[in-house]
């Protein structure tokens, strides 16, 4: 039986601080403190999904395992992207799509890699049959102390994992994409309302809204949707990997609900917006902030 949270937005998880911590990159669950909840014991499927096949990036941790979770328990055949680091998470995430009796795949190296966002594609289609939904979620981001400080290759990888990733896989996936697939990319209230100490993270951030708005033009002839996710600030290993630990304390705390969200709120929207129900939305961007205004 799935477990009962509070209604209350404003207590239906934890709103106390979160402790000074830090981790290196790209953050691994067993190692963030308090755990996060990704819908482990509380998402129930209804069969939104049944028969699609899933690929998610960044799948291992965090909202990336929220989405599966949940797109397994809606009758979606799952395949994970994540770095070869996050092994231990991602086979822990493949374990809770086939507990829900669906096919999982996990496939580890680094968006970063041209050559292996067109293998990801290429090994998904064989591996669940065929592609219907591709979720674009891996993300760097890291605390900057301001413009000047930000190192080339730094502001590289950001670019490169954020933004020339989403255009290799979505330029691989597409010739797969039948009518009625979707494409789903993370983006964040950064887009919108950008931090200083977040500047290269939030130029990508707003590179992905136009990308979503720029591609459901591109395929909406074609039957194809594509939208995003703004996710506010959401308690995943990213998070403490970001380097502000002087930040965790009052994290999430700026929001109109006075709390961090949890990666399994956000899960609900990627299957709105990869199921049939949301037939008319694309070209979208859905706010899943606690309240925070894009």
């Amino acid at each position: 039986m799935a477990k009962t949270l509070d209604d209350d937005p404003r207590s239906r998880y934890r709103s106390e601080a979160f402790p000074k911590q830090e981790q290196e990159q790209p953050g691994l669950t067993g190692a963030t403190e308090p755990a996060p909840d990704h819908g482990e014991e509380t998402y129930v499927g209804a069969g939104r999904l049944s028969g699609k096949r899933a690929l998610i990036t960044g799948g291992d941790s965090g909202i990336g395992r929220a989405v599966a979770i949940a797109f397994a328990r809606e009758g979606a055949d799952v395949a994970i992207v994540h770095m070869p680091e996050e092994e231990e998470d991602a086979q822990s995430t493949a374990a809770l799509v086939t507990d829900a009796g669906r096919t999982a795949l996990t496939l580890a190296g680094d968006v970063r890699d041209e050559e292996f966002c067109v293998d990801v594609i290429a090994r998904t289609v064989e591996g669940l049959g065929g592609l219907d939904i591709l979720v674009l979620n891996a993300a760097y981001q890291k605390n900057r102390d301001g413009l000047d400080s930000i190192p080339t290759e730094e502001f590289d990888r950001v670019f490169r994992t954020n933004i020339y990733s989403m255009m290799w896989l979505g330029r691989e996936a597409i010739p797969h994409l039948q009518p009625g697939s979707s494409i789903i990319s993370t983006t964040s209230i950064q887009a919108f309302n950008p931090s200083p100490g977040l500047i290269d993270y939030a130029m990508t951030k707003a590179a992905q809204v136009a990308y979503t708005k720029a591609l459901a033009e591109e395929l909406g002839p074609k039957g194809i949707r594509v939208n995003a996710v703004a996710p506010g600030p959401i308690w995943t290993p990213l998070i403490p990997a970001t380097s502000w630990p002087d930040k965790l304390p009052t994290f999430g705390q700026d929001t109109p609900l006075g709390r961090a969200g949890q990666p399994a709120e956000l899960a609900p929207a990627y299957v709105l917006l990869a199921s049939a129900e949301a037939s008319y939305i694309s070209g979208a961007i859905l706010p899943v902030t606690g309240g925070k205004g894009l």
